[in-house]
């Protein structure tokens, strides 16, 4: 019965806009990361510096755009454009994703390709190739948390037709990935 399932439905909406108001200004720091990577042409690979500010504009139009639509999402000032504004916003976000995921892809085969000219009899290339291993389970788990975050966009725009229980399935694996992420830093 639609009774039982409102309080939910109003639970989601106040998550939903929370999570809005905490990325409010956050898109500054990725048109940062953007311009620090377009700079950086010596630390990294050039095609994966690009994936990086592709990656880095994309949450920023993203975070912009979804920051627009939220003085709507509130009720402070009704926009007619808001719900334009937010498939844009989706759309930038998926741009983002798609990024790091070629850039994720690229990466490991990368990893691959360095791993085979290792001599793993040397005592260097044992150190080495467990570098790898490292860099190898880091980016397959950036991976997987960004194809369980491309759902959400994909669903929303109408690329992929997805239940919504599979997209909040991916969504909290995504989620779980990341706190998974951050505990192994602070441990």
């Amino acid at each position: 019965p639609p009774r039982l399932i409102a309080p939910f439905e109003a639970i989601k909406k106040q998550f939903a806009l929370t999570r809005k108001a905490l990325r409010l200004g956050k898109n500054v720091e990725h048109f940062k990361a953007a311009a620090t990577a377009m700079d950086d042409t010596k630390s990294q690979d050039e095609f994966l510096r690009y994936c990086t500010v592709g990656r880095q504009l994309g949450y920023a139009v993203y975070l912009t755009l979804d920051m627009a639509t939220y003085v709507d999402a509130v009720g402070i000032w009704k926009l007619e454009s808001a719900k334009r504004l937010q498939k844009e916003a989706y759309r930038a976000w998926f741009v983002g994703l798609l990024f790091n995921a070629v850039a994720g892809c690229y990466t490991l085969w990368g990893l691959r390709q360095r791993e085979t000219a290792i001599d793993k009899a040397d005592g260097e290339g044992v150190v080495e190739s467990r570098k790898i291993q490292r860099e190898r389970q880091a980016t397959n788990m950036q991976l997987i948390s960004d194809l369980c975050d491309l759902t959400i966009p994909s669903s929303a725009l109408g690329y992929a037709n997805l239940d919504d229980g599979i997209v909040g399935l991916a969504g909290t694996v995504s989620s779980l990935i990341g706190v998974w992420g951050t505990w192994k830093k602070t441990a």
